[in-house]
């Protein structure tokens, strides 16, 4: 697992300001989990949640993603409730051939900060986003497109129809390839040692890191700036033609599922990444399995072509959903009248309560 749901952008990073009391549990590399078992390599990933990091598992001498939520209270429940998922979707999947995520290990881990629930997940590679973002947003060729919307749709009816889940967040960022898109990143291929002890001078984890990761950005595009070269390389980026994903690896597996719930006990009325947002959670007029298939739908559109299916923006006399709605209808046509009486149906009945 290369990363988490609400995982932070390649620019950007999660910020000093959380690690701190119920925040991010500062790692540093080599730190050891679970009374040893687990020893931290390297940062894979983080969202607004926990981080997530690439640990060697001692036990099986194999390769994990490690992730590690904030110690407030609601997110040691948020952590509580995914594991729930989680467990019954390994439970479920013995075989692990249902192309979900698979969860090892669970266990919480004392720090500065508090105490942190801590997910083992199954290694897996690079996202979807990341893949399309690898091909420069030209679109996928649609042999591929097909071959990964096949382990998607497979992931999903397990979900759906033996275990009556819905992800509720289904994005290119939750879809993990198996393997890296560059073999020279996945420590299986690579070949190297696997860090057992903590480097020298290397004291201060996770904050050190972000601390150096802001001065080399600063530091490159100071050099840019200063050599007039910006806008020369921003030229030649876009006209590079696609990139040869012929050797890239398309099978790929559902992950984080940090706002899942079974479809007889919702938590939340307001689910899904907007640009993925199905009408009848907007309308706010119920919904179930299929808001997962409407997000599948908008994804299946951006690896084809490289765009965002909707990206509705607000404006002055109207709202984002207001947009989002025009826009669905624009490409669509009408709503079904039923959606709408159910909209003002419950819209007034709540305003009774």
């Amino acid at each position: 697992m290369s990363c988490s749901s609400s995982s932070g952008s390649e620019e950007d990073d999660e910020g000093f300001e959380s690690y701190r009391k119920g925040g991010y549990h500062a790692v540093r590399v080599a730190d050891h989990f679970a009374g040893g078992r687990y020893i931290a390599q390297r940062k894979l990933g983080w969202g607004q949640f926990s981080t997530v990091w690439l640990a060697y598992d001692t036990t099986t001498s194999s390769y994990v993603a490690l992730k590690i939520q904030k110690s407030a209270a609601e997110f040691v429940q948020a952590a509580i409730h995914e594991i729930d998922v989680l467990l019954s979707i390994a439970d479920g999947d013995p075989s692990n051939s249902k192309f979900v995520v698979q969860l090892i290990d669970h266990f919480k881990h004392t720090g500065p900060n508090g105490q942190h629930q801590c997910m083992v997940l199954e290694f897996l590679g690079d996202s979807l986003l990341r893949l399309i973002r690898y091909n420069r947003y030209k679109g996928l060729p649609l042999n591929k497109v097909r071959e990964i919307c096949k382990y998607v749709l497979i992931g999903l009816d397990y979900l759906h129809s033996e275990l009556g889940i819905i992800h509720t967040d289904l994005k290119p960022e939750n879809i993990l390839l198996l393997s890296t898109i560059d073999h020279s990143k996945d420590p299986f291929r690579s070949g190297g040692s696997p860090i057992l002890e903590r480097p020298e001078g290397n004291t201060n984890g996770g904050i050190t890191s972000l601390i150096e990761k802001r001065l080399r950005r600063r530091a490159r595009t100071a050099v840019a700036k200063i050599s007039g070269r910006t806008a020369s390389i921003e030229g030649r980026e876009a006209a590079k033609s696609s990139r040869n994903i012929n050797g890239v690896d398309m099978r790929c597996k559902i992950v984080d599922f940090g706002n899942a719930c079974w479809a007889d006990k919702q938590f939340a009325e307001e689910i899904q990444t907007r640009q993925y947002r199905a009408p009848e959670v907007i309308l706010k007029s119920g919904y179930s399995f299929s808001v997962d298939m409407w997000s599948f739908a908008s994804i299946v559109f951006e690896l084809a072509t490289g765009d965002m299916l909707f990206t509705p923006k607000g404006g002055q006399g109207f709202s984002e959903d207001e947009d989002h709605l025009a826009l669905m209808m624009e490409l669509l046509g009408k709503m079904p009248r039923k959606w709408i009486v159910d909209c003002y149906f419950w819209s007034y009945v709540q305003g009774l309560l």
